[in-house]
């Protein structure tokens, strides 16, 4: 089972800051991206990171607003206008932008998050101003009309139907979560509750665009084959004439609620691969008191990482009651956090011994403690695999997207490496210790149902058109 990794802790990052009113820069102590970060008139930062590997570029524009942003009973607003930000402007027609990056040779998406929305595209060096034309036209004149915007609605409807509706693994993961988090934003689904999303309108969206969609709310990281002084005149050119204007500040997170249960058994005649999953809310670099998100993410290197991780062998290869492992910490939250250990039975009859298996293991860990050795090879993986970020286009744009969209700077990705390597034995046997013990923990799975006849089984398994894309 692949891991899910968070981007940003891919990246030793050093910083040059540079504001254009007033004018200012100071060189960083140590560097792998080698970024230029400055902040125009109108609020919008603006993150550089050249790399000349090749003749190409990648621009994401991340706004610092997601569902965690929605207001009561219009769930799913944040992800629909993401989809509505293609439906035009004066200039763009509705659906021409894809199109225009496409017969470009380049490519563009976007998605949305609890506490963020991202858009990118990957073009060749030399259309660097095309796109960021583009971008800073929808940021201020798109136009969200009837004729466009309610058929939208339909798409999205779609697109929830199939990922979630139409799917087992969808509909597991939203029950988990909502019972994980009641009355918590991250206990909702991003794409929002179909009962919810069928009354959004045009008002809706309009209102939310006007509160949220600024230069003063936004980042822009740009990495490839450029320079930072081009992109400073580009940016100052381009993105320097949207005005900005006051934005909707971003309500705080509400006290979090004990789970509804703290087991969960969810049976589908469409499960193939039957799931375990341990999702315990921990804290997250905003909510951490003393520094021990950093501690979870050594620990869930530790637990995971593959063969050389400490679930694999004992679970897969001797015990032999799984055939994957994987773990999933994001500390890159406004509120806490999810720490998830997921793991693949070898059947549906071996999931209550796995169940059992892991929670003796952890416990045992726990008792006995990580060997120091164990704890500095996960430092060691983590270290390292930021080496391999600077020869991504992408790699980039989240770190600093998600950092700087959730409350953080250019310099706390920069000492990323070193607050890693300060975690100690100690901090992560008691981030352990907080798994094993929090009582904001749900043991979940999802199973095969024995008792669906054949015909049942073959109806869970509809015929879906092509993938639709994010968007």
């Amino acid at each position: 089972m692949k891991k899910c990794c968070r981007l940003y802790s891919f990246c030793i990052l050093a910083a040059l800051c540079v504001a254009l009113v007033p004018g200012c820069a100071r060189p960083a102590a140590a560097a792998v991206f080698y970024p230029t970060s400055f902040t125009l008139a109108n609020g919008l930062q603006v993150v550089v990171v050249p790399n000349h590997l090749a003749p190409a570029v990648t621009q994401m524009v991340w706004y610092k607003v997601g569902s965690t942003d929605e207001t009561s009973g219009k769930t799913g607003l944040a992800h629909y206008l993401e989809h509505l930000m293609f439906r035009g402007t004066s200039t763009t027609p509705p659906g021409d932008f894809s199109k225009i990056i496409a017969a470009q040779g380049g490519n563009d998406n976007a998605f949305t998050s609890y506490d963020y929305t991202a858009f990118f595209e990957t073009v060749a060096a030399d259309r660097l101003p095309l796109i960021m034309q583009m971008e800073a036209d929808r940021m201020q004149n798109l136009r969200i009309m009837p004729e466009t915007a309610t058929p939208e609605l339909s798409v999205v409807l779609d697109e929830r139907q199939q990922r979630t509706d139409n799917s087992p693994q969808g509909r597991f993961a939203e029950k988990v979560g909502h019972l994980l988090m009641p009355h918590y934003p991250y206990g909702t689904p991003v794409i929002g509750w179909k009962k919810e999303i069928e009354k959004l309108t045009v008002a809706d969206a309009r209102q939310f665009y006007e509160r949220h969609y600024a230069p003063n709310n936004a980042v822009v990281v740009i990495s490839g084959d450029v320079t930072p002084e081009n992109v400073m005149r580009l940016s100052a050119a381009i993105y320097g004439s949207v005005p900005n204007h006051d934005v909707v500040p971003r309500k705080p997170m509400p006290m979090l609620e004990l789970p509804v249960k703290k087991r969960f058994v969810m049976l589908d005649a469409g499960v193939e691969q039957p799931e375990i999953e341990m999702q315990t809310v921990v804290p997250s670099y905003n909510t951490q008191k003393n520094r021990e998100a950093y501690a979870f993410e050594v620990l869930a290197e530790a637990l995971d990482g593959g063969e050389v991780g400490l679930l694999y062998p004992r679970l897969v290869k001797d015990q032999k009651l799984a055939t994957g492992v994987g773990t999933n910490y994001d500390p890159d939250a406004r509120g806490d956090t999810i720490f998830m250990i997921a793991l693949s039975p070898v059947s549906a009859k071996s999931e209550p011994k796995l169940e059992r298996a892991l929670q003796d293991y952890l416990v045992d860990l726990a008792k006995a403690g990580l060997a120091p050795e164990a704890v500095d090879a996960a430092k060691n993986r983590l270290k390292r695999s930021a080496i391999f970020a600077r020869d991504s286009l992408m790699m980039p744009g989240y770190s600093f997207g998600m950092a700087l969209a959730t409350g953080h700077t250019v310099s706390d990705v920069e000492e990323w490496p070193d607050r890693i390597d300060a975690v100690t034995v100690e901090q992560v046997n008691a981030a352990l210790r907080d798994l094993i013990d929090n009582p904001h923990k749900i043991m979940a799975a999802l199973l095969p149902d024995p008792h669906a006849s054949a015909a049942a089984r073959e109806a869970a398994h509809p015929m879906i058109g092509h993938d639709m894309g994010i968007r």
